[in-house]
């Protein structure tokens, strides 16, 4: 019977390891345990871990703290940036066949130009516009702004004055 008896090295993962062409990608920061030669010869010089050294680990905290707080500048940010698309009253106008039917459709890229003309710049791939708008109305279009933060946009179709 052969005992494993190798040395080990308590190691803290990087932001680098979280790259998914790693066999095991981790979350950043978290400890782990590692064979003393794979830790010094591997996991060290590519960057995907650094001894659990209290400089480092005082480095990691200071980075989380700073990650923490970049986070919630961002969701403060994009609160007030819903509550603006909120009070916006987006008017698109259409042209209209027989019966009031459409030509065409308004998509999210007309939404975006909409909201661009109002002085908010977004991208209109944050427009969670299921499927195009198809008919005359009044809409309520919602915008995944972040993760937490999701504003409603009311759209109105109206058909196009000749």
């Amino acid at each position: 019977m052969i005992l494993d008896t190798a040395p080990s090295i308590e190691l803290l993962t990087s932001e680098k390891n979280e790259d998914t062409s790693t066999p095991r990608p981790r979350q950043a920061g978290r400890g782990g345990c590692g064979r003393d030669g794979q830790g010094r010869n591997f996991l060290i010089p590519a960057g995907f871990a650094s001894a659990a050294d209290a400089r480092n680990i005082k480095a990691l905290e200071v980075r989380k703290r700073a990650a923490e707080t970049r986070a919630i500048r961002e969701v403060k940010t994009h609160k007030s940036l819903a509550a603006r698309l909120a009070q916006l009253d987006l008017v698109a106008r259409v042209q209209v066949g027989e019966e009031d039917r459409m030509f065409g459709a308004v998509t999210a890229s007309d939404i975006a130009e909409l909201i661009a003309r109002h002085g908010v710049e977004i991208d209109r791939r944050i427009i969670a516009l299921d499927e195009p708008i198809k008919a005359l109305g009044v809409y309520n279009v919602p915008v995944k702004l972040h993760a937490d933060v999701e504003a409603h946009i009311k759209v109105r179709v109206v058909k196009q004055e000749e």
